[in-house]
């Protein structure tokens, strides 16, 4: 196998924080242990996606490390996704982390040999305008909050958690007038006003807001959230720590599904989050790709046991 590290040196606060923190522990590792590695820095936002994509695998299996936050996973799973003997392992080093939550601390996780002796097991993915998403896809206000997120993060000693949040009370003002026709897979399409409407493959977003809290990535299956702007912005303001606790699916003013397929349409060009990477479109899709890619779970996750106990599933948030 060819172990192959994808580091984002901005990963985090602070340039080269990621590189000077992961790398001299790759190299200690593989000059212990022996094996065949490659450790590639990237030089620019996505230019992750065209190396992992046009990098050249035979019958060889090729292990990409996504060493970063939740960005440079994205680069990595496009940059993958459709290739033959490729695996996908997250190094967690950014300042959100939300899609590997769900298999342990990241403390835990950036264990370089408990990385490379992972067990891989296959993930659903989410497919929307050409692009894909391990994690989710969202429309609404937390779209708007996506797109003004990184804005935020410029900001020394904010990290990822705190500029989402600073982002949602900023666009309280100004970002609540979406007007959204819904579609849950072939159910009749319905049309209301709408604060945000979610596609979860997993739990958090946000830097640790749990709208989706009984997704699982392997279950063949999307949560869908919509929520309605049908109460006064003050008494929103009042929800917003339940909703970042998933408490949020039993309100009136929100319909949960589950499917394969969501559709959205709005008059007026809104954002589209797919995994923090936000556009302006008036139409898409959220749609299910069943085993859609090859995940590497590290030996010092919790996710398999806490699966078999029961702790981790589909009707029990974690908390």
């Amino acid at each position: 196998m060819k172990h192959v590290f994808i580091v984002n040196p901005c990963a985090g606060k602070g340039k080269n924080q990621a590189s000077n923190y992961i790398i001299p522990r790759i190299k200690e590792y593989f000059e212990k242990n022996g094996g065949n590695y490659e450790i590639h820095e990237t030089t620019e936002p996505y230019e992750g996606i065209d190396f992992v994509k046009y990098y050249p695998v035979d019958e060889e299996t090729v292990r990409f490390y996504a060493c970063g936050g939740d960005g440079t996973l994205f680069e990595v799973v496009n940059g993958a996704y459709g290739k033959e003997n490729v695996e996908v392992a997250v190094i967690p080093l950014g300042s959100g982390n939300d899609f590997i939550r769900l298999f342990g601390n990241k403390e835990d996780l950036v264990d370089v040999e408990a990385q490379v002796n992972g067990t891989p097991i296959k993930l659903d993915v989410i497919k929307c305008l050409g692009k894909i998403a391990i994690n989710q896809c969202s429309m609404g206000l937390d779209a708007e909050v996506c797109a003004g997120q990184a804005k935020f993060k410029k900001i020394p000693f904010i990290n990822g958690e705190a500029a989402y949040t600073a982002s949602l009370l900023y666009s309280f003002i100004g970002k609540m007038k979406s007007v959204f026709t819904v579609q849950f897979d072939d159910s009749e399409p319905f049309t209301a006003p709408t604060l945000f409407c979610y596609c979860g493959n997993s739990r958090w977003y946000g830097g640790g807001y749990m709208a989706a809290p009984h997704a699982m990535p392997d279950d063949g299956l999307l949560d869908f959230v919509h929520v309605k702007k049908a109460i006064p912005r003050i008494k929103l303001l009042g929800l917003i720590n339940k909703y970042k606790r998933g408490e949020h699916l039993d309100w009136d003013i929100t319909t949960f599904e589950r499917g394969k397929k969501l559709t959205i349409h709005s008059d007026r060009p809104a954002a589209v989050n797919i995994d923090g990477e936000c556009e302006y479109v008036n139409d898409c899709t959220f749609e299910i790709v069943e085993k859609g890619i090859t995940f590497v779970i590290p030996t010092t996750s919790w996710y398999f046991e806490r699966v078999e106990k029961g702790i981790i599933c589909d009707n029990k948030p974690m908390k």
